[in-house]
């Protein structure tokens, strides 16, 4: 076995579903509910046993749920910080929730991936793929579309400092006028 934080990325694309670890998570959680312990544990055990993961090259997604089905798809690109948040119990199985927030307007997590063995290598896995998409956005395959926008970019760059002479020409030059030319003369208006 693998230290912790050392999974390879073949073995994190391969996540497909939460350990088995987590249903005794849930199973202690919903036991510790009081009298609703059987409606918990049976919404946990349908949660469980729905919910399943996808890490690819573009990002990951997860999805759960039997009667009401929700799916959450996120690009590396649009993740903004990852944060790993473990309970007592979630420590003593060796789990935590890595909860990975995105730049919306929802102050939580806009995707928790739950029941993962190793917790911090699927963060520096996310972390990873995350800077490396931020780092890359350019293309890197299309040298013409490439040579093209910088070719854009230097016109453009051109044409700024066209319009930043022109503006400092006419405030020079409205300046100038305001200093040559002569205060108005007050006059009052007499009554006869």
């Amino acid at each position: 076995m693998l230290a912790p934080g050392t999974m390879d990325a073949r073995a994190i694309y391969a996540i497909e579903k939460p350990d088995r670890k987590l249903w005794l998570q849930y199973l202690i959680t919903g036991l510790l509910t009081g009298p609703l312990s059987p409606l918990a544990v049976l919404l946990l055990w349908f949660r469980y046993h729905s919910m399943r993961y996808r890490f690819d090259e573009h990002g990951v997604t997860k999805s759960w749920g039997v009667l009401a089905h929700r799916e959450i798809n996120l690009t590396y690109a649009r993740i903004q910080d990852i944060h790993l948040r473990s309970g007592p119990i979630q420590r003593w199985l060796g789990l935590a929730d890595i909860d990975v927030q995105t730049a919306s307007a929802s102050a939580g997590a806009e995707l928790t991936i739950e029941g993962v063995l190793d917790p911090e290598a699927v963060r520096d896995f996310l972390y990873a793929k995350m800077r490396g998409v931020h780092a890359h956005d350019a293309p890197h395959a299309d040298a013409p579309a490439t040579a093209a926008a910088t070719a854009d970019a230097g016109e453009a760059a051109t044409l700024l400092r066209e319009i930043r002479d022109d503006v400092r020409a006419a405030r020079l030059a409205l300046e100038a006028s305001h200093v040559s030319a002569p205060a108005p003369a007050a006059t009052e208006a007499s009554d006869g």
